[in-house]
């Protein structure tokens, strides 16, 4: 007989008030009206009519000086200019890759945007357009940094650093890019034995700590070495925290990820999706964030 799981309601735990500091964040719906005072100025998300202010999507009211504009709850990728970006070659085109990024429109990857091998410096050659998928191929994910925004929408990026270019082994994790926490620096290596690249588009992706950089690569080379049972444990358990914070609407950031991991150890990776151990988890990390910020 197939074995059947069953589960039992339970009371809920008290958690401090997640309020972040400075109040409540103002939440509007299509169609409310943000203000009526005429000095402001209409940003994106909002429309003018009848002399007041309406926003247009739903989400979270954000001023900047005079300027009022509203940030979706749930949207596409809108890219910044110096955004971390984890993508999908789709296309090899004359002179340059088209990348999925989570974005409306396909992103770019100019042949003249990357390291050559070995860290070149100079002009890209008709060789070197030739040999455009022996760096980079369909299906091959990459990380890179936003370079540029066309009027568009559409996002030019640039892998000319050492840290972005070709992802090896691992595992992608799609979020919405909502839930991404804009910081300082978007690679870290956790203290459990694996690293995360939490792409500002919503794409995650968690891998094995190398051992040692590769300096000399320029990008391009991928170790396919048999990841240990232990490394793949530890992505595994990683990978389900994430989901369990997306589901909880919980930002994403290397301490509530790492803070999430700690509070799973006591489960199983396979019970972490577990509704009543995900909110569980959560709740214990939500309250140590909450104490963490005082």
């Amino acid at each position: 007989m197939a074995a059947i799981t069953m589960r039992l309601p339970v009371v809920r735990k008290a958690v401090g008030p997640s309020a972040p500091r400075g109040g409540e964040k103002h939440l509007v719906a299509p169609g409310d009206t943000i203000t009526t005072d005429t000095g402001y100025m209409r940003g994106h998300g909002t429309y003018v009519e009848e002399e007041k202010l309406i926003a247009s999507v739903a989400g979270a009211v954000e001023r900047v000086n005079k300027l009022v504009c509203v940030r979706a709850l749930k949207t596409r990728y809108n890219g910044e200019v110096g955004d971390i970006v984890v993508g999908r070659i789709t296309e090899v085109q004359q002179k340059r890759w088209k990348v999925e990024t989570n974005s409306r429109l396909d992103s770019v990857l100019l042949l003249s945007s990357v390291n050559l091998p070995g860290g070149e410096l100079r002009r890209r050659s008709a060789e070197d357009e030739l040999a455009m998928r022996d760096y980079l191929q369909e299906g091959d994910l990459i990380s890179a940094e936003v370079q540029s925004v066309f009027s568009d929408g559409a996002v030019s990026l640039h892998t000319r650093s050492l840290k972005y270019g070709k992802l090896g082994q691992g595992v992608l994790v799609q979020v919405s890019p909502s839930l991404v926490k804009r910081q300082k620096t978007h690679f870290h290596d956790l203290p459990c034995g694996a690293s995360v690249i939490l792409g500002n588009n919503g794409f995650i992706w968690i891998y094995p700590t190398p051992e040692q950089k590769d300096e000399e690569a320029g990008g391009f080379t991928t170790n396919l070495e048999p990841v240990p049972l232990c490394d793949r444990e530890v992505i595994s358990r990683l990978r389900n925290c994430i989901v369990a914070l997306v589901t909880q609407k919980l930002m994403l950031f290397d301490t509530s990820i790492l803070y999430c991991y700690e509070a799973s150890l006591p489960h199983q990776i396979k019970d972490i999706l577990e509704p009543e151990v995900m909110e569980e988890i959560v709740l214990e990390t939500r309250q140590r964030l909450l104490d963490l910020e005082g």
